[in-house]
């Protein structure tokens, strides 16, 4: 039999996105509640409770609420939440699969699996690599710069972004989370092993998707000092034979006039880490869609691999 899917959340951007692609896949079965009561707790717990697979595309209280809706001896419906509620649980997978085999296994076991945020998940292909190779100590000053599309700024704000008469500020980009309290702070401290939370940098444009994550490092502070050279070798190798993060030859960057376009990969599923630099100041810069890579995609990818699909399963890699 088919594998039963539930979306709660499918109004949603990310819900949306998963919708869209698995459009064209013949191998699940979605089932839909009626949009008048996609609010109604007993008939999210019936289709919850049905499903062989519920997605959640849902605030942080509504996948908590929804979680307590599974009935106690329901032993076969996996939940992945795209919120922030469950990352850091113990109990939970956490799924960006690249960062190691632990993380992959636990995937394919688990029947609860947290979906990384999109910034969470660019950190951590820049930073995890080097911290687990000895690169960085744990007490290390991370900082990390980052740049988004608007699209992962929820439904209010994609309506300012693209209303007709869309206030002057908007054009620009703009800096937030000007408080240091952005909500995947957290997950990027727990899951990189750090002793605290980075200083973290993030900025909004105006363009719809894709994202551009730096982690700058003076190489002084490092453990071990390098070049740019010895660390793309190593996150070179920490990632080979990943089909969803590339990263990319050493030098390559002088093909894009060494200029980075934050949307170079809008409407992928995956990918690709630059590493440049000098012997002093090195930058590590991952490049993928927010939605992508940073949501959708990468809930399908974790769904695939919990169902034994192959991992790239109706996900674009091109």
């Amino acid at each position: 039999m088919k594998p039963k899917i539930y979306i709660d959340g499918s109004e949603g951007t990310t819900g949306l996105r998963i919708n869209e692609r698995f459009a064209d896949r013949d191998d699940i079965e979605i089932i839909r509640i009626d949009p008048d009561k996609r609010k109604d707790p007993e008939e999210r717990k019936k289709f919850i409770n049905e499903s062989d697979i519920t997605f959640l595309c849902l605030p942080d209280a509504a996948s908590i609420e929804a979680v307590s809706l599974i009935e106690k001896d329901n032993d076969h419906t996996v939940i992945i939440d795209a919120s922030t509620a469950h990352r850091t649980e113990p109990d939970w997978a956490y799924g960006l699969p690249e960062l190691g085999s632990e993380f992959r296994e636990k995937i394919a076991k688990s029947n609860r699996i947290a979906v990384p945020g999109c910034y969470a998940s660019g950190f951590l292909m820049d930073v995890y690599p080097l911290v687990k190779e000895g690169f960085i100590g744990t007490d290390y000053p991370v900082c990390v710069n980052a740049l988004s599309g608007y699209s992962g700024a929820g439904k209010k704000a994609i309506a300012l972004y693209e209303a007709e008469d869309k206030s002057n500020d908007l054009y620009a980009p703009r800096m937030y989370a000007l408080s240091q309290k952005h909500k995947h702070l957290k997950e990027m401290k727990a899951i990189a092993g750090l002793d605290r939370e980075p200083l973290f940098v993030p900025v909004v444009d105006d363009y719809y998707c894709g994202m551009i994550v730096t982690f700058p490092i003076y190489t002084h502070l490092l453990k071990k000092k390098v070049s740019p050279e010895d660390m793309h070798k190593a996150i070179s190798e920490f990632f080979e034979g990943e089909q969803f993060v590339k990263v990319m030859p050493f030098g390559s960057e002088e093909e894009m006039n060494n200029f980075f376009n934050a949307n170079d990969y809008a409407g992928r599923d995956d990918a690709k880490i630059y590493v440049t630099g000098n012997e002093d100041r090195i930058l590590v810069s991952s490049i993928f869609d927010n939605l992508g890579k940073g949501a959708s995609g990468a809930a399908i990818q974790c769904m695939n691999i919990r169902l034994g699909f192959p991992e790239e399963k109706g996900l674009n890699l091109a």
